[in-house]
């Protein structure tokens, strides 16, 4: 999330047999040349992250500490996924697919998001804008959409401009925030309030599993949507905006 800032300093600790592990997928996934020195840590982000970086003869690791439970078979899918991007090899089906089951799994993400709660610290500047009162516009629309029943988030402007994204919803700190950009005279008030109800509707239809995809607009997201009173007008006024 753009807006998200760590509460604490994050010190990061080995992985066990961590680089034994990278030398064996590498091995198994036919890199060219000598393995190189493997450093692999665990590092405490604010969601399920993988990095990698090659320096030189060494190669540095970071899995996210909520791996540090996990099953072999997830570390090496871990470790091929990460090996197939520097490498520009392609990672077998059936090493990879532990890890993205595990990913993708509910009671992962349920982890991830308390996770969030306990390391992102809210950041923004407040609902009231300088054009533009977020909390009444949410009060507002919970009582027309809502039958005033959703429970109010944090909710903000954006700290800084964001290029790509209007708005957005993270359920780890129960935060909505819009891109402080659209706090501006020339910027239509149902725009505005159209991105607030798309992310309220995020709150009402969490991100759920289906198969092996993560739906975070299902079937019934997008119904709601469109009873948005001025939807076709707020959506031509957010495409003039993206231009």
């Amino acid at each position: 999330m753009k807006e998200s800032t760590p509460t604490k300093k994050r010190t990061s600790s080995p992985v066990p047999g961590g680089a034994p592990l990278f030398q064996r997928v590498f091995t198994r996934l036919g890199c060219a040349g000598r393995p190189p020195r493997f450093r692999v840590e665990y590092y405490p982000y604010a969601s399920l992250v993988l990095t990698i970086r090659r320096r030189e003869d060494a190669v540095f690791v970071r899995f996210s500490d909520l791996l540090q439970h996990a099953p072999l078979s997830v570390l090496e899918g871990a470790a091929a996924l990460l090996l197939s991007r520097v490498y520009r090899r392609k990672a077998p089906r059936v090493l990879v697919e532990p890890y993205l089951n595990y990913a993708r799994s509910d009671r992962t993400r349920k982890r991830i998001s308390r996770m969030r709660g306990r390391r992102v610290r809210l950041t923004s500047s407040g609902p009231q804008g300088r054009h533009f009162d977020l909390e009444k516009m949410f009060k507002e629309l919970n009582e027309t959409y809502f039958a005033g029943t959703l429970k109010r988030p944090h909710i903000g402007w954006s700290t800084r401009s964001w290029r790509r994204q209007f708005g957005c919803y993270d359920p780890g700190p129960n935060q909505i925030l819009l891109n402080r950009r659209m706090d501006h005279p020339a910027v239509p008030q149902v725009a505005v309030e159209y991105v607030l109800y798309h992310e309220m509707l995020h709150v009402k239809h969490p991100t759920r599993r289906s198969g092996c995809s993560l739906v975070s607009h299902s079937t019934e997201f997008r119904a709601e949507e469109k009873r948005f009173a001025e939807f076709d007008r707020a959506r031509r006024v957010l495409d003039r905006l993206a231009r």
